[in-house]
């Protein structure tokens, strides 16, 4: 069982890097998360002005506010696109914390299927080592009682 041991207290330190991997993956879903939302909401201001644009083209606005608009519209298009980078950035990281956590999961996987092999094979030899003393003391009993 001394194998079982070492093999339990290594098996500990996989399961606490596989917590590790699962808080920084969870971490790294909450960022993509939450870059994905900005760049969703900025999208969603950039099809409103282009509407808005849009109208005040087809109206008789003002100059000023068409300028404006357009720079506004701009604007939320290079916001766009560093959002478009950083969720790209963090997509990846997030793949990558995810192959790790995989990783971990697999490592934690084989310990615990060595540990069951080994302590399945540990039985099975204190079976045998039983069934070998009952046969033993089976023959005794039966040359003692023969004897007699």
């Amino acid at each position: 069982m001394a194998g079982t041991q070492v093999l339990t207290k290594i098996l500990d330190i996989r399961e606490k890097e596989k917590k590790d991997a699962q808080l920084a993956y969870r971490r790294s879903v909450d960022i993509f998360e939450d870059i994905g939302t900005k760049l969703f909401n900025l999208l969603q201001k950039k099809e409103k002005a282009e509407e808005a644009y849009e109208e005040a083209l087809s109206s008789n606005m003002h100059i000023e506010f068409i300028q404006d608009q357009l720079a506004y519209m701009e604007r939320l298009k290079r916001e766009i696109e560093e959002l478009q980078v950083q969720v790209q950035q963090a997509r990846a990281n997030m793949e990558s914390k995810q192959w790790i956590l995989s990783e971990a999961h697999i490592e934690t996987k084989k310990f615990e299927k060595i540990i069951e092999f080994r302590t399945n094979e540990t039985v099975n030899q204190q079976k045998q080592r039983e069934e070998s003393f009952m046969n033993e003391i089976s023959i005794q009993q039966y040359l003692s009682h023969k004897n007699r």
